[in-house]
């Protein structure tokens, strides 16, 4: 599912609708965030387990009461590879989720206080979207062989987003991105949370709501309003921003869901605690699940301001990605959970 750095396309691949690039769109792949190469290190951090439990929550998160909800989907809709099905009857526990994705400002503030450095710059290069690229970048840089819309950029990582010579000048607000699993476990660590599993994740996406589409409902945009931010036009040579973005929004963007959380359909993907399997939740735990024991890449949830019903409609609530936990990209950020007495 992910894609490694062994895919790249050699140096000067166009940034036009290529003929690779229009097969890659006919086979539907999986490029919403491609993989670094395991080759290329980064040992897996394990999510926290001494994240305080609260009583009440901490300013920023908001208490969800848990109980059972319909997870999942036996729509077709998606892709059989991701193993959104069958929709099944699961129980979280009561716990806290932030309202809102993990913000640049507050991303700052960890890094102000430890010195973390993020994978991205200990790697010295991640992937941004070819829109974003700087034109010399963009007909030399290497592209990802089976998403070439993602560059390899050296020098890009949160503070940069998109290479040395960008900042985060009017995006404070914005939720941090190209940050791996790693670095959201380790500024969880720093907050005293953790991140969400996938089943706190959907449970928390759906607002209340059993089996819609998305967190308001079953029309994208009811009475022609937006309420998310994906892509609209011609993925991926054309975005029209009609919903006010071209790249990543405010992380208090849109109207909240019935529990109060922001932007849990698009913006950017989000992390969760989970290694991915297709088929291990089929016959697996339903009582506070959290995944299989192991694996080689963890779950990411929400869809991105990329996603478009064309080759990835993976913003509805069912849907469901992964990618390597040392991997990072300009549209994967994370929100963190914490536990209720």
């Amino acid at each position: 599912m992910a894609i490694t750095r062994r895919q790249f396309l050699g140096a000067g691949a166009a940034a036009a609708l290529t003929p690779a690039l229009a097969r890659a769109m006919e086979e539907a792949v999986d490029c919403c965030a491609p993989a670094r190469d395991a080759e290329d290190g980064g040992a897996a951090a394990t999510n926290s387990e001494a994240a305080r439990p609260r009583e009440e929550p901490p300013e920023g998160m908001q208490a969800l009461p848990g109980g059972t909800f319909t997870m999942g989907t036996d729509d077709n809709i998606g892709y059989p590879a991701d193993g959104e099905g069958p929709a099944r009857e699961v129980r979280v526990a009561p716990f806290h989720m932030d309202i809102h994705a993990v913000s640049n400002e507050r991303f700052a503030a960890f890094v102000e206080d430890t010195g973390y450095e993020t994978e991205a710059e200990r790697f010295g290069w991640t992937f941004v979207f070819h829109h974003f690229v700087p034109e010399d970048i963009r007909e030399t840089g290497l592209r990802v062989q089976n998403a070439p819309w993602w560059v390899q950029v050296h020098g890009a990582y949160w503070r940069r987003p998109e290479g040395p010579d960008s900042d985060l000048s009017g995006r404070m607000d914005h939720p941090a991105v190209h940050i791996s699993w790693n670095d959201a476990v380790a500024y969880c660590d720093w907050a005293g949370k953790r991140l969400p599993t996938e089943a706190e994740f959907e449970y928390a996406a759906r607002g209340g709501r059993e089996q819609t589409l998305y967190p308001w409902g079953d029309e994208l945009t009811p009475d022609g309003e937006h309420r998310c931010n994906i892509w609209q036009g011609r993925f991926p040579v054309e975005n029209t921003a009609e919903d006010g973005y071209a790249g990543t929004a405010p992380v208090d963007a849109f109207p909240p869901n019935g529990f109060g959380l922001y932007n849990m359909a698009g913006n950017v993907w989000e992390w969760c605690a989970d290694w991915f399997s297709p088929d291990y939740h089929v016959d697996g735990p339903r009582d506070n699940p959290s995944g299989p024991p192991n694996g080689a890449a963890k779950v990411m949830r929400g869809g991105s301001y990329l996603c478009h019903a064309s080759y990835c409609h993976r913003y509805r609530l069912s849907a469901r990605s992964s990618n390597t936990p040392d991997s990072s990209t300009g549209n994967l950020g994370f929100r963190c959970a914490a536990d209720a007495r």
